[in-house]
C-alpha cells in the first residue's frame, strides 16, 4: 500500500510539473518549484523522468536573478503527431498537429454526397496521407480524433445522423484503430468545436461557455468548468431540436418547429432561391442586395431567438458562434444581438460575450487533435 501511494504522488506530481511545464515553457526548475510548491529535489527527479520520456529538454542557460544562471526546460512539442478528421454533411476536413495544436498539415475535400459509405475510402485515405507527412519522432502518431455532426453515446458509436447516410452497425472507431493501430476519439463536432475554442481558441479564459456551430443544422458543445458537458447518453447539445413554433414545420428528428428548420445555413439557403452556397450569399450581401440584407436580417433574428433560451437556461460566460456567414457580415451579428437584447431579461442576457470562432473551419478538428494530445499526455502521468 505504501508502495503504491508513492508511485500515486510521483504520477500526480508529475502532471502538475508537466503541465505547468506546457503552460509557461521555458522555465527553469527553480521556478517550477516555486509555482508548484514542490521541493527542489522532487521536482529534479521528475523533470528527468519527462526528459528520458522525450516530453521536454533543456535549452540552456536563462538569466539570472542573481546567482548560477538556471537551465531552462521547453515542452518537446515534436515528441509526437495528432491527427483530427471532421466529417461534415458536404467536406471532410482533415488535419495533422504537433503537441501544441499547431497545424503541420491540413487536407480539405468536398463530398459529393452525404453518405459513410461513399466516403469510408476517403476517409482512410485522408489519415493515410496526413500519416505519411508525419516528420521524424519519438512518439509518431499518437492518436486520431474524429468527429461527425450527430449523436455519439458514451462508447463512442455514432448513434444518428441526421444529416448523413450513416451505416450504425459500423464500428468506426474499431476499425480506424485495426488499420492503424493507435487510439481512436469519436466526439460530436459542436463538442469538438467547443474544445477547440477552449483549448486554442476564442474560449481559452473563459470555463463556462457554450460553442454553437451553424451549418446543414444547428448544434452546440457544453463546457461547464473546463469540461465539455456531454450528458447521461452523451447526447447533449442537440438544441437545434429546441422548438421555437409547436405548429411549425416538420424536422427528420420527429419533432415540429424546431430551431434548425429556421435559424440554419440550409434554411437561409433555401429560402433565397437561385442562391446555392454561402459564398455567393456573401458577395450578394457585399453588393447591397435588398432581398439577400432583408434574408440576412431574418437568420439573425433567428438565431437570437435560440441563443435567448440558451442564454436563459445556461448562464454561460461566452457564446461562440461558428458560421462562415456570420463570421464574414457584422451585420447578422448585429441583428443576433439586437434579437437577443429585445427578447431576453437583460441580468440574464447582458452578462456574456457573444464571440465569433477564432479558429474558423478548423475548430472541430482541432477539438478532436486536442482530445487525443490529452489522452496521450494522461498516459505518461496516470
Amino acid at each position: 500500500m505504501i508502495i503504491a501511494d508513492q508511485m500515486l504522488v510521483k504520477k500526480m506530481n508529475q502532471k502538475v510539473l508537466l503541465n505547468e511545464i506546457v503552460a509557461n515553457s521555458p522555465i527553469s526548475r527553480a521556478r517550477l518549484s516555486e509555482i508548484t510548491g514542490l521541493n527542489k529535489s522532487t521536482v529534479s527527479s521528475q523533470v528527468n523522468t519527462l526528459i528520458e520520456k522525450n516530453l521536454i529538454f533543456e535549452i540552456g542557460q536563462g538569466q539570472s536573478s542573481g546567482g548560477r544562471k538556471p537551465v531552462m526546460l521547453v515542452f518537446n512539442k515534436n515528441a509526437g503527431y495528432s491527427i483530427g478528421i471532421d466529417i461534415g454533411v458536404d467536406s471532410i476536413n482533415g488535419i495533422l498537429t504537433d503537441l501544441k495544436g499547431n497545424i503541420v498539415q491540413d487536407q480539405y475535400h468536398h463530398l459529393e454526397k452525404p453518405s459513410l459509405d461513399s466516403n469510408k475510402d476517403l476517409i482512410f485515405s485522408l489519415i493515410k496521407e496526413l500519416n505519411s507527412k508525419i516528420p521524424d519522432s519519438p512518439y509518431g502518431l499518437i492518436g486520431i480524433g474524429i468527429c461527425v455532426p450527430g449523436l455519439v453515446n458514451t462508447e463512442q458509436k455514432v448513434a444518428f445522423t441526421p444529416n448523413i447516410d450513416w451505416n450504425y452497425q459500423l464500428d468506426l472507431k474499431a476499425l480506424i484503430e485495426k488499420e492503424f493501430k493507435v487510439p481512436v476519439f469519436i466526439e460530436n463536432e459542436a463538442n469538438a468545436g467547443a474544445y477547440g475554442e477552449k483549448v486554442f481558441g476564442a474560449a481559452k479564459n473563459y470555463q463556462n461557455l457554450i460553442y454553437v456551430s451553424v451549418g446543414t443544422g444547428i448544434g452546440i458543445g457544453i463546457v461547464i468548468n473546463n469540461d465539455l458537458y456531454r450528458g447521461v447518453n452523451g447526447f447533449a447539445g442537440e438544441m437545434g431540436h429546441l422548438t421555437i413554433d409547436f405548429n411549425g414545420l416538420k424536422c427528420s428528428c420527429g419533432n415540429r418547429g424546431c430551431w434548425e428548420l429556421y435559424a440554419s445555413e440550409k434554411a437561409l439557403l433555401q429560402g433565397n432561391g437561385a442562391i446555392t452556397s454561402s459564398q455567393e450569399l456573401i458577395h450578394q450581401a457585399n453588393q447591397n442586395d435588398p432581398d439577400t440584407l432583408m434574408a440576412l436580417q431574418n437568420f439573425g433574428f433567428y438565431l437570437g431567438i435560440g441563443l435567448t433560451s440558451i442564454l436563459n437556461t445556461f448562464n454561460p460566460q461566452a457564446v461562440i458562434i461558428r458560421n462562415d456567414i456570420v463570421e464574414a457580415l457584422p451585420m447578422v451579428l448585429n441583428s443576433i444581438r439586437n434579437s437577443i437584447s429585445s427578447r431576453g431579461n437583460d441580468k440574464l442576457t447582458n452578462n456574456h460575450e457573444l464571440l465569433l470562432s477564432s479558429l474558423g473551419k478548423n475548430a472541430p478538428a482541432l477539438g478532436t487533435s486536442s482530445i487525443v494530445i490529452e489522452k496521450f499526455l494522461e498516459l505518461f502521468t496516470s
